[in-house]
């Protein structure tokens, strides 16, 4: 275990999660062995993933879903997620810090199709099931973000430099078809092929965990559907979740990845190593620069609710946030909440920051067991008030929140699930409150989708006072405008702001 460790953190300080090709990379080094054993190339691929969700899409979706700002005198506070305050998407097009959202998705699903084949080739069916379940988790997620995407014809390098377009709904239809497979290939795994082992660096090689954890996906993908019209289709596929039988990630069920972080340059948490502290403990310009809003501040308090104080720490005995956006020194850093860390929390873990060497969150038991209580209010599962209870617990253990504290908490009138005027609502109301900073582009996801938490800021800094203009998908990037730029023009005029992912009705 400790080898597998030492490659990847290695990989991991040499930079090589920075992607510059996408689906035209063959994957081929020439200066390294051509025959890398999977085992030493699941870990990477897994670790790239969680670089992906908790970085360059978490700050994404932290802004425009109103969790994050900034101070307005910090040392990153004219460039920190400048670009998102200003909804500045065509600018960009996400390329954070070096890591390009579409090119690191696409050359982290041309790993995992390197994987699947070589598995397959050897037998090896459970590293093929990993792989296929992994790709459908990238697709949807390119989906999420761009709507039509290549699909069929991607990831075959060289053979095909130009691949079509597919619509997002295809896309998505083909992703969960990816994951039963891979569900399938998992369970018929052969007794005496390779099976993972610390090489995974989510499960820790539980198979039946990975099960769950794909049933978990498949569950967001047909939830993300719920305003479109498809209920034979999510009927059809409900079924086959049921039918398989394993059932979802419950409680204590934890999609984590940690490849063995150390406090060294390069090798700390990623989260930990750019929101709060260096390898030698002092804080970071993005700790100083990173704020609550003041809008997700009022929505704690409103609620009484004990996850504030493990979040951020007080000023004066007070919570400060910063309206998005904004530019007056009256929120210096001095004057507003920053994040709570362990030195900040009488050496104990915080909500976000509990060490250098905490794991990444890729799906948590809080996530999964909402996405179970929306399924179950819409009458797809039974017990919706006992999931979303559960969820809420879920999400205060991982906070530091005392199990005590939940009684008074659910008595409220505003986080009651049997008092809630509109129960869906009420759900997504605790997953924003649950997902802050840790997977905020579902928060995002979720606003697109229902609409609800109506009141979400609109940032000081956006070039209109239109309440409507909100990013709705990103622009294709300039780098495949130029590599495959018939396929770009196919699919029309795209305006971010007006501009809807198949989903997003």
């Amino acid at each position: 275990m400790k080898r597998i460790i030492t490659a990847v953190l290695l990989t991991l300080a040499a930079g090589t999660f920075t992607a510059c090709d996408t689906y035209l990379d063959t994957n081929v080094n020439p200066n390294a062995p051509t025959e890398v054993p999977v085992e030493q190339r699941l870990p990477n691929a897994l670790v790239k993933t969680a670089n992906l969700e908790t970085g360059a899409l978490n700050q994404l979706g932290a802004v425009w879903t109103g969790y994050w700002a900034k101070a307005t005198d910090g040392p990153s506070s004219t460039t920190l997620f400048r670009l998102e305050e200003t909804y500045g998407v065509e600018a960009m097009s996400f390329d954070r810090d070096g890591h390009p959202i579409w090119e690191d998705s696409y050359t982290t699903l041309v790993n995992y199709k390197d994987i699947e084949t070589d598995a397959a080739a050897a037998g090896d069916l459970a590293y093929v099931g990993i792989a296929q379940i992994m790709q459908g988790w990238h697709f949807m997620r390119l989906v999420d973000l761009y709507n039509n995407v290549p699909f069929s014809d991607a990831l075959q390098g060289s053979a095909n430099v130009t691949p079509k377009y597919e619509e997002g709904q295809a896309v998505y239809d083909g992703a969960v078809k990816l994951i039963t497979e891979g569900i399938r290939n998992i369970k018929e795994a052969p007794a005496l092929s390779k099976k993972p082992g610390a090489d995974d660096v989510v499960f820790k090689g539980n198979l039946a965990l990975w099960v769950k954890f794909a049933n978990t996906i498949k569950l967001r993908a047909l939830l993300r559907q719920t305003e479109i019209g498809r209920e034979g289709y999510i009927n059809t596929e409900l079924e086959k979740i049921k039918q398989e039988g394993s059932g979802f990630l419950g409680i204590g069920e934890n999609a984590y990845v940690n490849p063995g972080y150390l406090v060294t340059a390069g090798l700390q948490n990623p989260f930990w190593d750019t929101y709060y502290r260096n390898p030698v403990g002092a804080l970071t310009a993005g700790y100083n620069t990173l704020r609550p809003t003041a809008y997700v501040v009022q929505q704690y308090q409103e609620r009484n609710d004990p996850r504030l104080s493990k979040l951020y720490r007080s000023v004066a005995g007070a919570y400060v946030g910063v309206p998005l956006g904004a530019t007056s020194s009256d929120f210096a850093m001095a004057k507003t909440s920053a994040l709570l860390g362990p030195i900040e929390n009488n050496g104990q873990p915080a909500g976000l920051l509990k060490s250098a060497q905490q794991p990444s969150v890729l799906l948590s038991s809080f996530e999964s067991l909402f996405l179970q209580a929306e399924a179950a209010e819409r009458g797809w599962l039974p017990g919706a008030q006992q999931l979303y209870e559960e969820a809420i617990k879920e999400s205060f253990k991982y906070m530091g929140v005392g199990a005590g504290d939940f009684d008074a908490y659910n008595s409220q009138p505003s986080v009651n699930f049997a008092l809630a005027p509109n129960k869906v609502e009420r759900i997504i109301e605790q997953k924003w409150l649950a997902l802050n900073s840790i997977s905020s582009i579902e928060a995002w996801n979720d606003y697109r989708r229902l609409g609800f938490l109506n009141r979400l800021p609109q940032s000081l800094q956006s070039p209109t006072a239109d309440p409507d203009f909100r990013p709705r998908r990103l622009t294709y990037r300039q780098s495949e405008v130029y590599t495959n730029g018939d396929e770009v023009a196919r699919q029309g005029a795209i305006d971010p702001f007006r501009s809807k992912v198949f989903w997003n009705k």
